[in-house]
C-alpha cells in the first residue's frame, strides 16, 4: 500500500502536426482550417460575430456552448464529440478569472504560441514552487 501514494496517474499528451494540421479536420468544426490545411480569417472572425454577446472579444461557458450546438452537422457524432473535447479542453485551460475565452487566446491556438505560452507558464510554476 505504501508504494500506492507514489503511483502518478498517466500523462496524457494531445500532439498536435501543424505540417498536417488539415487532416485534423473534422465534422462539425469551426471551417477555420479548410480542408488543405489553411487559416481562413473570416471563419475565425464568424466566431465572435456570431456568438460573442457578452463581450465582443471573447466567448462565456454558456456562448462556447452555442456555438458548439450551432456547429453540429447532423448524424455526425465523432465530429461533435471531437469539436466538444477540443473547445472544452480549451475553455478549461485558458480562460481567465472571470471565465471569459478571450479571442486573441483562441487564434494563439490557431497559430501555435498558446502552446508554447501553455508550456513556459508550466516549467515558471514548476520553478517557483522548487524555490519555496
Amino acid at each position: 500500500m505504501d508504494g500506492e501514494a507514489n503511483v502518478k496517474p498517466p500523462a496524457f499528451k494531445f500532439p498536435i502536426y501543424v505540417k498536417t494540421i488539415q487532416q485534423g479536420k473534422h465534422g462539425s468544426d469551426t471551417d477555420v482550417y479548410d480542408t488543405q490545411g489553411r487559416f481562413v480569417p473570416e471563419k475565425f472572425e464568424e466566431i465572435f460575430k456570431k456568438h460573442a454577446h457578452t463581450r465582443p472579444d471573447a466567448l462565456t461557458d454558456k456562448e462556447l456552448g452555442e456555438m458548439l450546438k450551432a456547429n453540429r452537422d447532423p448524424k455526425d457524432f465523432a465530429g461533435r464529440v471531437g469539436a466538444f473535447v477540443e473547445w472544452r479542453l480549451l475553455y478549461a485551460l485558458c480562460k481567465d478569472k472571470e471565465g471569459f475565452l478571450h479571442k486573441e487566446t483562441v487564434k494563439a491556438v490557431y497559430d501555435g504560441s498558446v502552446f508554447e505560452k501553455l508550456e513556459r507558464e508550466k516549467k515558471e510554476a514548476k520553478e517557483f514552487a522548487k524555490k519555496k
